[in-house]
Order: structure tokens, then C-alpha cells, then sequence
């Protein structure tokens, strides 16, 4: 067994290792609340906001996949009229509005989440 079998075997052992431990720890959590006797129904009260958390993350990556087309479109306009280094300006022009992109991102997520 060579080196190219061991790093997904290990990659895959993590990530098995990882969610165990958080479904176990969270299980365990659980079981020592309703011991102490709280009420069961405060581990619903998460799953009424699961919802919007998709939500959140589905605008912000909207946002930036726009911002970064924009970019990569600016940056083309800008290297194909001046004479910049191409090295130079795609990177920072893409990275500014892909930065741009997420704060819009951002500030209309917060406006969903004030809606709900």
C-alpha cells in the first residue's frame, strides 16, 4: 500500500472522525439536559431558523460570483485599453469586487433575516 491509497483513506477517516464527534458530543450534550430535567422542545427552537441560514449563504455566494464576474469582466475592459500589466490588475480588480459583492451580499442578508 503505497502513499497514493493512505491520503484518501486519511482523508476520508477525518472527516468520518469529525462528524462522529460532533453527533456523539451533541447526543451526550442532550442526554445530560433532559437528566437535569429541562424541557426537550429547546432543541426545536434551532430548526425554525434553519431555513434562513441556506438562505444567507445562497445570496452571500450569489454575491460573490457576481462580484467576481464583474471583476474579470473590468479587468478585461482595463487590460485591453491601457497598457497594465495583466499580472497585476486581474487579481486586485477581481479580489475588490468580489469584496464589493460580498459586502452587498451581507447587507442583504441582513435585510432577509430582519424580514423573518
Amino acid at each position: 500500500m503505497g502513499p497514493e491509497v493512505l491520503v484518501p483513506f486519511s482523508f476520508c477517516a477525518t472527516i468520518f472522525g469529525i462528524v462522529y464527534l460532533i453527533y456523539s458530543t451533541r447526543n451526550r450534550e442532550r442526554l445530560a439536559l433532559i437528566e437535569k430535567g429541562v424541557d426537550a422542545s429547546i432543541f426545536l427552537k434551532g430548526r425554525a431558523k434553519g431555513g434562513s441560514a441556506w438562505k444567507i449563504f445562497v445570496v452571500n455566494l450569489a454575491f460573490l460570483l457576481i462580484g467576481s464576474g464583474v471583476g474579470i469582466f473590468i479587468a478585461l475592459l482595463i487590460t485591453t485599453y491601457t497598457s497594465l500589466n495583466d499580472g497585476a490588475v486581474y487579481p486586485s480588480i477581481i479580489f475588490v469586487m468580489a469584496g464589493i459583492g460580498l459586502l452587498v451580499g451581507f447587507k442583504t442578508a441582513k435585510d432577509l433575516d430582519k424580514e423573518e
